[in-house]
């Protein structure tokens, strides 16, 4: 598998698609889905273009993946953004014209189930973005957290090192989309608590691959888009999250476990976990249960790495996933992890 290369990035007055390859969820929120296209014009000085399934539940997999090819064809198109996850996107795979996309290489933003899309992009080789949905990060009620939008300007217009840093404030706690009141005030954030490292005595810099849990075990049980030689990861840097299913510690460990039984883990001499969502609408969890569930949900990815990749360097808590501020990892980009300077630098 050849090492991804990093695709042209958009300027300013561009056009970039706006799409929904996992779901058409602008269709039922139209309030964050409209900020967000709003901000990309207004704060981040670009066109976006919407297409046929971006706003339309139900959408077949055939027609969405004509959506994404359709972004890729385009020459107007620098970049391709997701409005949001969903759960079925690894059924868009199979239709999707591999060529098509290696001719047309572009940055692509999205993350949760778009895994699927990062992972593909990833064997196609391409480096993708882990990070930027439409609705969440550019739709955020009130205003665009700081260091998310500082991470998806550096990612979207600039080649080079960006380095990470532990968020002072957090949160995973949202309003109700539905709600005019949510967009009306700022979410409530907490203070953060850094990064935790294990086994940081050393440099590790390769190229990442990873990304929701969930969205991971879906692959793994289908066997897409995942090598099937795993010396193919040797020296690279493994980034896992987990999202607003609140996966339980156990179902965690198994996806790793399966990964160990696989001979995955061993190959990646660092690994980035995002800070744990802790709440959700169906559990809204208080700040005890909270803990209780980040602490178990830790112990869950040592166990794992206790048996299959003891040596392995651990970053606990970096904000990459579906906690706000989000930081953009390239997929398949380079990032250093340098444990004794306890620094985290991605190439975007």
């Amino acid at each position: 598998m050849a090492a991804p290369v990093y695709p042209p990035k958009p300027s300013p007055g561009d056009r970039v698609a706006v799409v929904s390859p996992a779901a058409g969820l602008p269709g039922l929120f139209p309030r964050p889905f409209d900020l967000g296209l709003a901000r990309l014009r207004e704060e981040f000085g670009l066109v976006p273009v919407e297409y046929p399934t971006t706003r339309r539940m139900g959408a077949t997999a055939r027609e969405r993946a004509a959506d994404l090819h359709a972004a890729f064809a385009d020459p107007e198109i620098k970049a391709v953004i997701a409005s949001i996850g969903g759960d079925d996107q690894i059924t868009v795979l199979p239709f999707l014209d591999r060529e098509l996309i290696r001719a047309h290489p572009k940055p692509f933003f999205g993350y949760s189930d778009n895994t699927n899309l990062l992972a593909h992009l990833y064997s196609t080789g391409i480096v993708g973005y882990h990070g930027g949905s439409v609705m969440v990060q550019f739709g955020r009620p009130l205003a665009m957290d700081r260091e998310t939008a500082d991470s998806l300007r550096a990612a979207l217009f600039t080649s080079g090192p960006y380095e990470l840093r532990p968020a002072a404030r957090w949160s995973d706690v949202e309003g109700d989309w539905a709600d005019p009141e949510t967009f009306a005030r700022a979410p409530r954030t907490r203070p953060g608590t850094g990064w935790t490292w294990r086994n940081a005595d050393r440099v590790v810099e390769g190229r990442s691959w990873g990304g929701n849990v969930e969205t991971l075990c879906g692959l793994l049980m289908a066997d897409r888009e995942i090598a099937a030689d795993p010396s193919a990861y040797d020296g690279g840097v493994l980034f896992l999250e987990t999202s607003e299913e609140l996966p339980s510690a156990s179902t965690v460990f198994r996806v790793l476990r399966g990964m160990g039984e696989r001979g995955l883990l061993r190959h990646f001499p660092a690994l980035l976990t995002g800070r744990a969502k802790t709440w959700s609408f169906e559990h809204p969890n208080g700040p005890q249960a909270s803990a209780q569930y980040a602490a178990d949900q830790r112990a869950a990815v040592e166990e794992a790495l206790k048996t299959y990749a003891p040596d392995t360097m651990a970053v606990f808590d970096v904000d990459l996933g579906h906690t706000n501020p989000q930081l953009v990892i390239p997929y398949g980009g380079v990032v250093r992890v340098d444990g004794p300077a306890r620094r985290i630098t991605v190439t975007y």
